[in-house]
């Protein structure tokens, strides 16, 4: 994301000057949420860019139609929301902890464990395919 935060920073500048202020903090309240829903956007659409390819991949190489959404990212609700879309629309299911439990990594990391021994996934390494 450097180049776009680097183009973010550049068009808050360009509207700092339109504005005649000395700092970008100076923005009122309204360009600055304009900029960001702007940034979270562009984000999210490059997830979904990425995302569809690796749907795609996943579905014809493993025949998996499941997606994890975790860590502090998935407590996003817009990104929740348009992660979701593409799953509905992709037939595909997705998991997602409530927001509660994402930006606390033990928590996080205990709802990822329980979600793995209730599909019976394991680390066992002899059991594992693990290539050096």
């Amino acid at each position: 994301y450097a180049g776009l935060k680097t183009a973010v920073r550049m068009a808050a500048d360009r509207i700092r000057i339109e504005r005649g202020m000395e700092a970008i903090n100076d923005l009122p309240f309204d360009d600055k949420a304009n900029i960001a829903a702007s940034f979270q956007n562009v984000a999210i659409k490059h997830i979904e860019q990425r995302l569809k390819r690796a749907m795609k991949l996943c579905e014809d190489e493993d025949n998996i139609k499941t997606l994890a959404v975790v860590g502090g990212v998935a407590a996003n609700q817009e990104l929740r929301s348009r992660l979701d879309s593409i799953c509905q629309e992709n037939e595909w299911i997705m998991h997602v902890p409530p927001p509660r439990l994402c930006t606390d990594q033990g928590a996080m990391s205990a709802w990822a464990s329980v979600e793995r021994i209730m599909v019976g996934s394991t680390d066992v390494a002899e059991i594992q395919e693990v290539y050096a």
